[in-house]
């Protein structure tokens, strides 16, 4: 358990971005948390380092760059989202330090379980196996839906910034980008069902699973409540809503907004 410990340690140090801005503890610092975790895992991996794992780290690297990066990016520069979201997302300049702690350390530890599956194959040297390669697949094709997702996203509102985004993967799914990231992480947790030893070990993969996939739903929920206050007028938004899915494509699942349990 000692290398689950020093990536938690790890994540714990780059999720502290939050304490400038509260929102930052589950943007941007879960990004860099994740490629973090993914170099540590290298760098501390030692003999416990296989083909499989090294490429289950890059991918963490990868990952965690391309969304920390994308979040920065988007949070520095540009003046149009951060106005939106002043109205959706509430500074936090009146939060406790107490209570930032808590989501800093909430935060931080399931950044730690959602690696966990890789972490715990190396630390128990494991080593690669056919259930891993399939894991690792299965990541790398969550990333490129999830990158291509915002591509398309961002292609479609340089084009119509006041319309809805209904081409590419979004004719397919409405949320194609959390889509793709509960793909990715599906991956990680397939990968490691064949090296997981002990309940705790058991429990922590399954916390951080579970746990990404509801905050993806949540998202999902509070991006539709958003949209149906600025589209809920225009009958195309409508046909749309009703025709596809909101988060996995062809399960005809077309709202979450009911679902007040899922708050994200």
């Amino acid at each position: 358990m000692s290398l689950f410990w020093s990536m938690a340690i790890i994540a714990l140090i780059f999720s502290s971005v939050g304490f400038k801005k509260y929102v930052w503890f589950i943007s941007i610092g879960y990004g860099f948390s994740v490629a973090a975790i993914g170099a540590g895992l290298l760098i501390l991996g030692g003999t416990g380092l296989s083909a499989g794992t090294i490429c289950a780290s890059i991918l963490f690297i990868l990952y965690g760059l391309r969304l920390g990066g994308y979040l920065a990016y988007r949070e520095l520069k540009s003046a149009s989202y951060n106005n939106k979201m002043k109205t959706e997302i509430s500074s936090g300049d009146g939060m406790s330090f107490g209570a930032k702690c808590t989501i800093w350390i909430s935060a931080a530890l399931l950044y730690v379980c959602e690696t966990s599956p890789v972490i715990f194959r190396i630390s128990n040297g494991k080593g690669t196996d056919t259930l891993l390669i399939i894991g690792i697949l299965i990541s790398v094709a969550g990333l490129i839906i999830e990158t291509c997702a915002d591509l398309q996203k961002n292609a479609a509102k340089k084009v119509n910034p006041r319309r809805f985004v209904d081409t590419g993967l979004y004719k397919i799914v409405r949320c194609p980008n959390y889509f793709g990231e509960m793909l990715f992480w599906t991956g990680v947790f397939v990968g490691g069902i064949t090296a997981l030893h002990g309940v705790l070990q058991w429990i922590a993969a399954l916390a951080g699973y579970i746990g990404i996939i509801y905050v993806m739903f949540g998202g999902a929920r509070r991006l539709e409540m958003r949209q149906n206050r600025t589209y809920g007028s225009d009958p195309e938004y409508q046909k749309y809503v009703k025709t596809t899915p909101i988060m996995i494509p062809f399960i005809p699942l077309y709202s979450v907004e009911k679902y007040k349990w899922l708050v994200a």
